[in-house]
This record gives C-alpha cells, sequence and structure tokens, in this order.
C-alpha cells in the first residue's frame, strides 16, 4: 500500500481490482472511472475508502 485512499471493485463478494493514491481527487476520479467501466457487471460493488480513518468514502450502487 502506498497511498491513502483505495478503491476496489468486488464481483460477487470478490476482489477483482484495488488501487491507492495519496490524492483524494485522483482516487474520487479513479472511483468513478471504474464505476462506469465495470458498473454494467451483475453484484458489482465499488468502494473509496480512507485508510488513515477507515471510513468508506463512497460506495457504488449506493446500497450493498
Amino acid at each position: 500500500m502506498t497511498g491513502r485512499f483505495r478503491v476496489t471493485v468486488a464481483v460477487d463478494g470478490r476482489q477483482m481490482l484495488r488501487g491507492w493514491w495519496q490524492d483524494e481527487s485522483v482516487a474520487r476520479g479513479k472511483f468513478t472511472g471504474w464505476v462506469g467501466e465495470h458498473g454494467d457487471r451483475p453484484r458489482t460493488l465499488v468502494t473509496l475508502i480512507d485508510e488513515e480513518s477507515g471510513t468508506t468514502l463512497t460506495q457504488w450502487p449506493d446500497t450493498a
């Protein structure tokens, strides 16, 4: 891990992609991009987490 903000794509509960970024705005951009790239897959969950606080900042879809 090299960054504070982690974006993860999971399908059927299995983690498929993840990445860490130090800058929140970059991580939010990646989150949006990954929703666009992978959001049409059934049972997909994309999350953005602040690793420092352990807080989920946003997820797609809004309800898991």
